[in-house]
């Protein structure tokens, strides 16, 4: 099995008001093969750890970064994860699973 490299990200998308959303053609699924959640595509899956899953459970194109981070906030007191899903948020949008919800 190939040993996974560090993914940096590389800029700065997301901010406090931004709502991400799930890119068209992947979708977010609990997969009982896997025993985890995976984002699914057609040309496979990628399978997520439990922190990226409570971030990406929360991308639904409505809510704002704010507003995940602090539902998040809510479920796990006492964590400081505000750079953490920043960071995560870039490096999602860099793998192309996430994008900005466009301005209506």
């Amino acid at each position: 099995m190939a040993e996974a490299k560090e993914i940096r990200p590389t800029g700065k998308v997301y901010g406090a008001d931004s709502v991400p959303q799930i890119v068209p053609g992947k979708r977010l699924q609990w997969e009982e093969a896997q025993n985890c959640w995976v984002i699914l595509y057609p040309e496979g899956m990628i399978k997520l750890n439990s922190s990226s899953a409570e971030i990406m459970k929360r991308i639904d194109g409505t809510r704002s970064v704010a507003a995940i981070i602090s539902e998040l906030k809510q479920a796990y007191p006492g964590v400081q994860l505000d750079n953490d899903v920043y960071a995560f948020m870039e490096v999602a949008h860099e793998q192309q699973w996430i994008r900005p919800k466009p301005a209506q």
